[in-house]
């Protein structure tokens, strides 16, 4: 084979040369001129001149000329060498002379801009606001549910149940995917079975897109308003303020707002006993394994733990259950289990004020349970009937011996 034909000479090398550059400055020029603005600065003016009228005319038309005029001197430097923006500035200069305008002075408003336009279909939801996530992915608002734990303690379920429990030490009131809340009870008399709630521990784990863990502890006489690390809301995460900590009545009450998992907490002291309300979004409650089926608030008391709420042992004087059932009937009109709960409240701890615990149980109630026409239940009210003193003695002794 022959050598090839092809050859290259020190002059085409530099020619080539030349081309390449010649090519890489013409696509630098295109880039510059792209980045001028001259037609933004003409389509304003046009806009600012087109619908001129009255006795002011003139000063308006020099205001719209002085913007043009500003406008390109801001888009100089991209514009350099540009034809279009070269003619505009001379232009400008020979209209201000014609109308006898002014270089300085005021210049016309900046057009608004056109609103942007909304994308279509329904606005995607906050993932940290579980109502209006629920009902965008839904179309409807979320179902609640209302548990509250007060005085001796007593429990009304998300089921409407209500059980007067005689549970020692710490239990579980709710353990899902999302809360913990376990109470601790202690006695409210030597030698009785009846118990009070004396602490409790409010738990709200870790959703990454919102909060981070908080945990809440509150016992009697101390009753802070902020989680555990001293913050009041959920943390330094962009929702954290989904969860949020109030307190109502200082030392008294407080108040938990937790938007991203559609709840409410409200936990009081009342007399020396802790009380704990929560409303929140039945998909929530539900949200939990086989493994933590024990929740007071999901199945109540085991029946090992339940006790009678209409029974009083035998050294319970017939003065002692009048005097209660007059002081929980100024508060409590209706004879449902919450004035049963504070007969039987007041009558085994003799302390007056857990006639608050009832009545305020009954308020969060109204505020917190979905169906009004649940609001009161009447189980066992036979049972709570006035009886006379020898008949509540000889009724109650056998109960004494099985409970007490």
């Amino acid at each position: 084979m022959g050598k090839s034909v092809f050859t290259s000479s020190p002059e085409q090398s530099v020619c080539v040369r030349f081309i390449l550059k010649a090519l890489l400055f013409l696509l630098l020029c295109r880039q510059a001129c792209s980045q001028c603005k001259i037609l933004r600065c003409n389509s304003e003016y046009v806009a600012a001149t087109l619908n001129l009228r009255g006795s002011n005319k003139n000063v308006a038309y020099c205001n719209a000329l002085r913007s043009y005029s500003q406008c390109t001197r801001k888009t100089a430097r991209t514009c350099r060498g540009d034809l279009v923006y070269h003619s505009a500035v001379h232009g400008i200069e020979d209209l201000m002379i014609q109308h006898n305008c002014s270089k300085e002075g005021p210049t016309s408003p900046p057009r608004p801009r056109p609103p942007v336009p909304k994308p279509e279909g329904p606005e995607m939801p906050d993932v940290c606001n579980y109502e209006k996530s629920f009902n965008y992915k839904h179309g409807q608002r979320p179902k609640y549910v209302h548990c509250g734990v007060f005085g001796d303690p007593h429990v009304r379920t998300f089921s409407d149940e209500f059980h007067t429990c005689r549970v020692k030490g710490s239990w579980p009131l709710l353990d899902n995917n999302y809360l913990f809340v376990q109470a601790t009870s202690y006695p409210v008399a030597y030698g009785s079975n009846a118990t009070a709630t004396g602490k409790l521990t409010i738990i709200f784990k870790n959703m990454k897109e919102c909060i981070d863990q908080k945990v809440y502890q509150a016992e009697i006489d101390n009753m802070p308003a902020a989680f555990d690390d001293g913050s009041v809301n959920g943390g330094e995460r962009p929702a954290g303020s989904s969860l949020a900590i109030q307190e109502k009545v200082p030392g008294h009450q407080i108040e938990i707002k937790a938007a991203y998992i559609g709840t409410t907490i409200v936990v009081r002291q009342m007399a020396q006993q802790l009380s704990f309300s929560i409303r929140t979004a039945e998909e929530i409650a539900q949200s939990f394994t086989e493994e933590q089926d024990l929740q007071l608030c999901v199945r109540g008391c085991p029946p090992s733990q339940q006790i009678s709420r209409t029974k009083y042992p035998p050294k319970s004087a017939a003065s002692a259950i009048e005097s209660a059932r007059t002081l929980c009937k100024a508060k409590l009109p209706i004879e449902d289990v919450y004035f049963q709960s504070c007969v039987f409240d007041v009558v085994m701890s003799g302390d007056d004020n857990f006639t608050f615990a009832a009545a305020s149980a009954l308020e969060d109630a109204k505020a917190f349970h979905p169906d009004v026409e649940k609001l009161h239940i009447f189980k066992n009210v036979a049972e709570c009937n006035h009886l006379t003193p020898p008949l509540v003695v000889f009724l109650t002794v056998p109960f004494f011996f099985m409970h007490f």
